[in-house]
């Protein structure tokens, strides 16, 4: 009997541990288009000694897969967006473990750059992404869905 309590209470922490494993922004995630509800592309956040940011895997539509960013002010100017950082600084918010947040995110699209605040919902399968000037109250939300 105690054999089948530990086995039973090691599947369990197993079990527990990777959900909060999943639970950080960090992973390959699936970007949706905001106008069209279509996939968008994959970007990818890691962590690196408790600062979070991500780069663009992939640009799910073909035809644009080989765009740059002509609109960006900074040094990402005329880079091609794919392997581009588009998020940076983001660390895990001290009061509230639920969220990170601390850094900027760029939109390829506009060249524009925003600080950003990240949420894990539904058990880390997805991502509220939230850009905003200011105060988040001032902004908008993405949801991306976690691949991996």
């Amino acid at each position: 009997m105690n054999k089948t309590r530990l086995i039973l209470a090691s599947l369990l922490l197993a079990a527990t541990g990777s959900v909060w494993a999943q639970a950080t922004p960090a992973g390959l995630w699936r970007t949706i288009d905001d106008e069209s509800g279509k996939e968008k592309s994959l970007v990818r956040i890691v962590e690196n000694a408790g600062v979070f940011t991500a780069k663009v895997e992939k640009i799910t539509d073909p035809a644009k897969a080989a765009e740059v960013c002509d609109k960006c002010t900074d040094e990402r100017k005329g880079q091609p967006i794919v392997g581009m950082t588009i998020l940076r600084s983001v660390k895990q918010d001290g009061d509230d473990k639920g969220l990170w947040d601390g850094g900027d995110i760029l939109d390829p699209k506009n060249g524009k750059v925003y600080k950003v605040r990240l949420k894990p919902i539904e058990e880390g399968k997805k991502l509220e992404v939230r850009g905003y000037i200011g105060a988040p109250l001032f902004g908008r939300t993405q949801t991306w869905i976690r691949v991996e």
